[in-house]
């Protein structure tokens, strides 16, 4: 048997919560008609306005061919439209249809109940700190010094 400290793992307990996150939004993004990847695009519409698919992949952390079948089927789908970028005509722009942002007012709310039932029982407080540790979780992994540390890893019987 394969043995590791899971309840010490931040890596685990962050995957678990975050695949019942997308677990819970993803069935009910369903009823809409639209899947969590869609959700994803149109969610980085809703801040960029618009960009490049290589831009969107690295973001969402999924190969371009991945991301192109998703982007697709929603420009068939009338959400939003892609041009060849003026300067580079290896990109493409990605922007939102009118259809796209009547849609986004539908299950951005759907993402908001997901989110209150997700928080129930955590303080404003709670909220703050688990966002706040997630940020210096986020820097630690992404800053260009990426060396390991030997340290041994927390043991809660100490």
């Amino acid at each position: 048997m394969l043995k590791y400290d899971w309840e010490n793992s931040v890596g685990y307990w962050i995957c678990t919560a975050s695949h019942a996150l997308r677990k819970a939004l993803g069935q009910e993004l369903a009823k809409s008609g639209i899947t969590i990847r869609q959700w994803e695009v149109l969610a980085w519409l809703s801040c960029n306005g618009s960009g490049s698919q290589s831009e969107l992949a690295e973001v969402l952390g999924i190969e371009a061919n991945t991301l192109g079948g998703v982007v697709v089927r929603m420009e068939r789908d009338g959400l939003l439209t892609r041009e060849c970028d003026e300067t580079d005509k290896r990109k493409n722009t990605i922007k939102p249809t009118a259809k796209a942002e009547e849609l986004w007012l539908q299950v951005a709310e759907i993402a908001f109940r997901v989110r209150v039932n997700a928080v129930k029982g955590l303080s404003p407080e709670d909220l703050q700190t688990f966002k706040r540790l997630c940020h210096t979780i986020h820097d630690n992994l992404t800053q260009d010094d990426q060396t390991l540390t030997h340290e041994i890893p927390i043991n809660s019987d100490n």
